[in-house]
């Protein structure tokens, strides 16, 4: 029989009694974000270390605060600094999603599509947007504030220098710290119950010099809800650690699991993406 180390020596129920956190939330925790990570015996039983108490605990107070599941978890067990970019979480989690190098040009016109079929369209969506640099969000920015309008929540990331306080309506601007993996990431969130939508694209190194429309990133995309949904949880979660206290109240339903996408909607979202990348070759 497998022996758990020295330091793990709670159950999962002595880690609910000890924290209030029911076994199933716990488990719960574990599957969606490797929280809190135990140590494994022979049959599957956990063991859990004392420090786990702890933490737990801080996702608690974290939650308390208003934060989100997904920030609370990043604040109680990692560097914020070392906060993780939406593109490398949709990767991580989904390898098997494409992802194919695109030119600034044709994400811009992917990014408008997805703007004009998606957030316009959908019912009460919450809406991200990561723009890079000030001036990029500037230039989509009446696109984007006609969009909040009917939006439960818009967020929008930039090098900002001095965001604007939150209004009723209007895009949440959030600046990005110096170390924020977001400087280098273009992103368009619709997470909505009819037309979700998202693209994450991460800019290439060394392209100084090369004209702006030529710019080339590794994108992914996707209609899949589920990809949908955390991709606006992990931006949900950076814009929680980076401007705290955005919101008024919690997301309803930035918890759920929404249905997978259907087998035909993968297949359709596959032969546009492959259309994409011989437009974007030629």
């Amino acid at each position: 029989m497998t022996q758990a180390p020295r330091t793990h020596s709670l159950t999962i129920g002595d880690l609910a009694e000890r924290t209030g956190v029911p076994p199933a939330t716990l488990r719960s925790w574990e599957s969606r974000y490797g929280f809190p990570a135990p140590a494994r015996l022979d049959g599957g039983h956990r063991r859990y270390a004392e420090s786990d108490v702890d933490r737990v605990r801080e996702v608690q107070r974290q939650r308390e605060r208003g934060l989100a599941l997904e920030a609370a978890v990043r604040l109680a067990t990692s560097d914020p600094h070392g906060a993780r970019s939406v593109y490398a979480e949709l990767r991580r989690q989904h390898p098997e999603v494409a992802s194919q190098p695109l030119s600034k040009s044709s994400l811009l016109a992917l990014s408008r599509a997805i703007e004009d079929e998606c957030c316009a369209l959908a019912e009460q969506p919450l809406l991200v947007g990561a723009f890079q640099r000030q001036a990029f969000l500037h230039a989509s920015y009446p696109r984007w504030r006609e969009l909040a309008r009917t939006a439960r929540a818009t967020v929008v990331f930039a090098d900002l220098s001095a965001p604007r306080a939150p209004r009723h309506g209007q895009p949440v601007e959030v600046a990005l710290p110096e170390s924020s993996p977001l400087h280098r990431e273009w992103l368009v969130v619709c997470d909505a119950p009819d037309l979700p939508a998202c693209l994450a694209a991460v800019e290439r190194p060394g392209q100084e010099g090369v004209e702006e429309a030529g710019r080339l990133f590794d994108a992914v995309w996707t209609v899949d809800p589920r990809l949908v949904r955390l991709a606006s949880r992990v931006a949900v979660g950076l814009a929680d650690e980076y401007h705290p206290g955005w919101r008024p109240e919690p997301l309803a339903g930035l918890d759920d699991e929404p249905p997978p996408a259907s087998a035909d909607l993968r297949r359709a979202a596959g032969l546009l993406n492959r259309t994409m990348g011989y437009l974007d070759a030629r």
